[in-house]
Parts: structure tokens; C-alpha cells; sequence
């Protein structure tokens, strides 16, 4: 998930039914408009929808309370609107958000889902004829009792986000209690046209497999489940969770894929990360991760891509994963496009495999194990 906690970002996506290509800037009368192809395009596991084989996470919009150095002002509400119209420019057009992001509740300046809606409203007044898919969260909150707790907060999101449904709505973590009544309000959502696509977050083997079976039941596929998953933490690799995504048709989306910026290159054991995230990245962690980083430069130096393009390639080439890097900025969000439309070889994933298992992964979101 990502709360006002380390515990990563959650985080996703799909594009309507109707045909989305692949979306390339053309300049047209001092506008730019989209065309598109669907190799650029993944199913998402077992429903109809297709979307970008990358996404944007959205948790720091907005967020004072884990990013943006616990700040919040029209300079950096400017520089996310820039990593939204950057991200749809370089052919990223879905997005992932959730309730809690920005929200007072985790102690935030402006909601996650506000700033989203806004932005695409701003968009579709220049393009309306773009496809944007939008994925959002339900919190699990111990007082959220049965199926009806669900449609609420659903409909609460739509308000904020000034749309009439979204492509996919997921749980963003399991519940103390009360989780059967939850998946049958992701149901009721699906029945009910609120949404395209349902999908969980930080789900266990047992609970996937049981969210599953349950929808199965009604009918409805699980499309997704969102995970903590980076070179750096594999853990899905190893409780089961991505072979049963595998096994059961579930898209595995990777949030935190390029682990809170570790992953780019950019910090050393004499710059760490600013704020939380230096208390999880420590000096003596990043000495011991440099091997890695260096190679991972390496290798992208012989492709023309930079580390994060490695490190976000190296998750699409597991399969059936769809990473959400966070952009909080137009270089970031055209950074990450660089990502797609290549490929590592196997001996390089490999390589890179081996070389990450030397560092001990860091702290993940509390119920994975649950």
C-alpha cells in the first residue's frame, strides 16, 4: 500500500474497450494529439479492458506527509500536471491513485483523487477524444462494515475525481474483518457499471486465491492484484503470489517498481534519500547495493536507456506484470516511457537477478504475510 508509511507505494490502469493505440505526440496546430497502436497495449488478467503495459502512480500527488519534503505548494501541484500531460505524451494513459493519498486522513495537503480529476478534465477540454483510465483504491478501515461500505467510498471517489466510473477499483489492503463483504461490493461495483474492472492490493497467496474463488462465483474476474515488487524486492517471487497471479490469470501490478527512486541511480551512501525514505535507504544499505547499480548502468549504456528504463524493463520481463512508477515531474513521466518498445536478454535479467540477491531487501507493507 502506501499510506503515510514506508510500506511503498500501492499501486493502476486499464483503457476502455474501445481500440487505444499506442499514443506518439503529433504536432497539429501548435497542439498535440495522440495516435496509437496496440502492441503498446496488455489485457488486464482475465477482464476485457486493455491498457499501457505501464502505468503512473499518483501517491505522492498531493501527499505531505511521506513526499515532497512535507510540503506542498503551486509549484509542485504545476510539476505533477506536467508528469500527467508528459506521461499521456509519451504514450502512458493510465494512472493509479487511491482515497487516502493526499487525503487528511493520512495527513495530506490535497486529495490524490482531486488533483487527478482535475487534471483530466483540463486535458479533455484540449483532446476529448483522448482515452485516460484511472484506477483507485478502497481503504479497509476497521469501521467499513459489508458491501455498502464499498459503494460509498466508490461513489466518494468518483466525486472527487468528477467521473462517472473508473476502469478498475481495488482493495487496498485486506480488512481486520469484514473482507467477504468487500469483494461482494467490488461485485455489486462491476453490476452496478461504477466500474470496469475489479482488482485487490497487498493480497496474500491464500487471500488471492480466495478473492478469486468468490468473484469467480459471481461471475466477475479478479483482474489485479497490486504488490510491493522492484529488483530490489522480490518478495512476491518468493510467498507465491506472482506464480499464483500466473497461475490464476491475474495481472500482477508492480508498485514501487524502481523502489522509491533507488533503483535510478541517483543516491549514494553519501546521498541518501531525503525524508522517510533515508531512515529505509541507509548509507551502509546503499553501499552495499552499489555492485548492482553500477552493472545496471552498464547495461544501459549498451541500450541508450538510463537505470530506471533498466529497472522497470527488468520487471516487464517476468510477464504478467505491469509496474506503476510514481512521476512527480514531466522529466520523470517521459523518463519512464523509455522503458517500453525494447528488451532485455534473458542472461541479462538473470544477471541482474543475482546480483540484486547479494543486498537484503528492505521492509514491505505489514500484511503481505496475512
Amino acid at each position: 500500500m502506501k499510506m503515510a508509511l514506508h510500506f511503498s507505494s500501492a499501486c493502476s490502469f486499464g483503457l476502455s474497450q474501445k481500440r487505444v493505440d499506442k499514443i506518439k505526440a503529433v504536432a497539429s496546430d501548435g497542439f498535440v494529439k495522440v495516435k496509437s497502436d496496440e502492441d503498446n497495449l496488455v489485457k488486464l488478467g482475465g477482464s476485457d479492458l486493455k491498457l499501457t503495459k505501464l502505468g503512473i502512480g499518483a501517491w505522492s500527488w498531493g501527499d505531505t506527509s511521506y513526499w515532497n519534503n512535507f510540503e506542498w505548494d503551486d509549484r509542485k501541484m504545476k510539476a505533477c500536471k506536467n508528469a500527467f500531460d508528459a506521461s499521456i505524451d509519451s504514450g502512458i494513459t493510465w494512472f493509479d491513485t487511491a482515497e487516502v493519498y493526499g487525503s487528511r486522513f493520512s495527513f495530506g495537503a490535497i486529495n490524490s483523487e482531486t488533483l487527478l480529476g482535475r487534471f483530466i478534465k483540463e486535458r479533455k477540454k484540449k483532446y476529448p477524444e483522448e482515452e485516460i483510465a484511472v484506477a483507485t483504491k478502497f481503504a479497509a478501515l476497521p469501521w467499513r462494515l459489508g458491501r455498502q461500505s464499498v459503494i460509498s467510498a466508490l461513489k466518494d471517489s468518483l466525486s472527487r475525481l468528477e467521473l462517472d466510473s473508473v476502469e478498475l477499483y481495488q482493495l487496498h489492503w485486506p480488512g481486520i474483518w469484514g473482507n467477504e463483504g468487500y469483494i461482494d461490493g467490488l461485485a455489486d461495483a462491476v453490476e452496478q457499471g461504477l466500474v470496469k474492472a475489479v482488482g485487490v492490493s497487498n493480497y496474500s497467496e491464500k487471500r488471492l486465491r480466495q478473492a478469486y474463488k468468490q468473484l469467480k462465483a459471481r461471475g466477475i474476474p479478479l483482474a489485479s492484484n497490486q504488490v510491493n515488487y522492484s529488483l530490489i524486492y522480490r518478495i512476491p517471487e518468493e510467498n507465491g503470489v506472482k506464480a499464483t497471479c500466473d497461475e490464476l490469470g491475474i495481472s500482477l501490478i508492480a508498485y514501487s517498481p524502481i523502489a522509491q527512486g533507488i533503483l535510478t541511480g541517483k543516491y549514494t551512501p553519501q546521498n541518501i534519500p531525503t525524508g522517510p525514505r533515508g531512515n529505509i535507504y541507509t548509507a551502509d544499505f546503499l553501499t552495499e547495493l552499489q555492485p548492482l547499480i553500477n552493472r545496471i548502468k552498464e547495461i544501459g549504456q549498451s541500450y541508450d536507456k538510463t537505470p530506471t528504463q533498466v529497472a522497470l524493463n527488468w520487471l516487464i520481463a517476468q510477464g504478467n506484470v505491469i509496474p506503476i512508477p510514481g512521476a512527480k515531474n514531466e522529466e520523470q513521466a517521459k523518463e519512464f516511457g523509455g522503458a517500453l518498445g525494447w528488451s532485455l536478454t534473458s542472461d541479462e535479467v538473470n544477471e541482474l537477478r543475482d546480483l540484486a540477491s547479494k543486498s537484503k531487501p528492505v521492509m514491505g507493507f505489514p500484511v503481505e504475510k496475512l
